[in-house]
């Protein structure tokens, strides 16, 4: 368990430093959509401490695969929790979505579609790395069974 939560600090002080640039780039893009004109020193500190927070708990989250006695699917289930509630309560504190049964149900099935094609993908790219890895290691295995007859 203190390895875990070594980890997961370690990871989290990593992200956390991208919280407060991601901010920064989604504000321009409000502003120059017309969505927002100017921010009161209230929405920027609310922001900047969310978002810091949301990155160190995304980044941090991610020791949760270190886990080794931890089945695959329940790390994937915590994680996914963990990142759902931390990204809907930032969206919620700075009031980009608003409190209501349909936005919050908007914002799970994009949350959802997101995560499970995020997982899908990095299924595909380990499938493919493993496949091409396993077909590496029969040509090498053959090749040394070849040169071994060939010395006999």
């Amino acid at each position: 368990m203190k390895r875990f939560i070594t980890e997961f600090f370690r990871r989290g002080l990593i992200a956390c430093g991208f919280g407060p640039i991601v901010l920064a780039i989604l504000y321009l893009i409000l502003h120059y959509k017309g969505l927002i004109d100017t921010l009161t020193v209230n929405q920027v500190c609310i922001g900047i401490f969310s978002i810091t927070a949301l990155a160190f708990t995304a980044g941090g989250m991610n020791a949760v695969y270190q886990i080794e006695r931890l089945p695959l699917m329940v790390a994937i289930l915590i994680h996914g929790i963990i990142l759902y509630f931390s990204y809907l309560g930032a969206y919620l504190i700075n009031d980009w979505i608003e409190w209501g049964t349909t936005p919050i149900l908007v914002f799970s099935g994009i949350f959802v579609v997101g995560y499970l094609a995020v997982w899908a993908i990095i299924y595909c790219v380990t499938k493919r790395n493993t496949k091409k890895l396993n077909e590496m290691l029969k040509e090498t295995q053959q090749s040394l069974i070849d040169n071994k007859e060939l010395s006999n």
